[in-house]
């Protein structure tokens, strides 16, 4: 199993969640967070006085698949989804998970999040 967290641009949300979806990945996580890169946010005058903001709002997506091609399947999703060209489009990192439980019956593993699914 492999979980994908993806950090993207505040206006890619609807563009990333869709392409997962035509993708066939299901069962994403998604969070306003706040963070900085290469960017390290902007500068803006507020009545008057110059004021620093470090860090940008935007978008992680989290999704766990079963497999490595399933990986990539998110990864290429996100993106044709959120790349942009420019600085700030975010950063996408992928490893791997060791064990999930479904809290309700207690599966394990690939069942755990994808019900039904033949064990490897």
């Amino acid at each position: 199993m492999y979980k994908v967290e993806a950090i993207v641009r505040e206006e890619a949300l609807e563009d990333v969640k869709e392409a997962l979806f035509a993708a066939d990945i299901r069962g994403i996580t998604v969070s306003q967070v706040m963070g900085c890169g290469t960017q390290m946010g902007y500068t803006q005058v507020v009545r008057g006085s110059v004021s620093s903001m470090t860090t940008l709002p935007k978008i992680k997506f989290e999704v766990v698949v079963s497999t490595e091609e399933w990986a990539q399947r998110a990864i290429d999703a996100i993106m044709g989804a959120a790349r942009t060209g420019k600085v700030g489009d975010g950063k996408i990192f992928c490893y791997p998970i060791e064990r999930a439980i479904r809290i309700r019956t207690g599966d394990e593993g690939i069942e755990a999040i994808q019900p039904g699914a033949p064990e490897e």
